[in-house]
């Protein structure tokens, strides 16, 4: 039998001061409080209830394991309460992991937020170009970019960014202005490897997606080296409009291609379980889906 309900049986015969009273409290038969008791007799080695035809009470050791299982079942009781409440209300410590360039701007602003909200919260937050290993690092929830490959982990679509061609004028004075995505065969195309497929830039056309190889003259695992670099006039990128979207309105990045649009840019939150989902991965996905859906879709929102 289970302790903690012999524990519990005992105690409820002990207050009502028969087996009939505890046994009606907890809605099971005389036969089975008498059993539960009998049991933990015979685990203690030690009588804990003198029984007569017409009333009990309890023997010296008796009355020394009430008061032991009365705060023994309290301690449970606190527990499983603050188990519930850490199901339920945001709390403890949160670890997430971002890419370097959405993660310093507008990961860590909403995260600046949901800490001004959530009180009993702490954040550790880790800028990485991939997820990593969730469960051997301890990460509850990572901010990834385009489609997930790894389906063992869970991914829940937080929003969708513009991508954009762009470049300097600078560079397109210099170099010309691509009309069609072959032309950037003959263009340096700085790479971001944050963006998959690698060297592939995808683009929509009437007949479908055209895909094309691009090189250029330098590559980075992260976007603002290359934004950099485009700046500076050393070729084209493709980058997030979040990202670039400032630069574009004062003039110093340019879009081309504009009438061969890219796939957009899906922003996912994974985590490694489904079942289980903590209060504080729940109310911290729901709230930055919010906060990135009014900021990463349009140019200029970069603040």
């Amino acid at each position: 039998m289970d302790k903690l309900t012999s524990m519990t049986v005992f105690v409820r015969v002990a207050k009502s001061g028969s087996f009939a009273g505890g046994a009606k409290d907890l809605g099971i038969s005389r036969a089975m409080a008498t059993k539960h008791i009998m049991q933990l007799e015979g685990s203690l080695g030690t009588r804990l209830i003198n029984r007569t035809t017409r009333s009990l009470s309890l023997t010296d050791v008796g009355a020394s394991y009430l008061e032991r299982c009365q705060q023994v079942l309290l301690d449970v009781d606190e527990m499983e309460a603050a188990i519930t409440h850490l199901q339920t209300e945001p709390r403890g410590l949160l670890k997430i992991s971002a890419p370097p360039a959405i993660g310093a701007t507008h990961i860590a602003r909403a995260v600046s937020e949901f800490l001004k909200i959530h009180k009993d919260l702490t954040i550790e937050m880790i800028l990485q170009g991939s997820p990593g290993d969730l469960i051997d690092e301890g990460i509850d929830v990572a901010i990834f970019l385009g489609v997930l490959d790894d389906t063992s982990m869970v991914a829940r679509k937080l929003a969708s960014s513009s991508l954009v061609v762009c470049a300097s004028p600078a560079y397109l004075e210099l170099n010309g202005t691509p009309k069609t995505p072959e032309d950037l065969a003959s263009h340096s195309c700085l790479i971001n490897w944050g963006i998959s497929p690698r060297n592939k830039w995808q683009f929509k056309s009437e007949s479908g997606l055209k895909v094309v190889t691009v090189n250029g003259r330098m590559q980075a695992n992260a976007a603002h080296p290359i934004r950099i670099a485009a700046i500076n006039g050393l070729g084209l990128v493709m980058l997030p409009t979040y990202i670039v979207g400032q630069d574009i309105e004062n003039g110093t990045l340019k879009v081309v291609l504009e009438d061969y649009p890219l796939p957009p840019l899906d922003i996912h939150a994974v985590y490694p379980h489904r079942k289980y989902l903590s209060a504080k991965v729940k109310a911290f996905m729901d709230f930055l889906q919010v906060w990135l859906e009014h900021r990463v879709s349009m140019p200029g929102t970069e603040q």
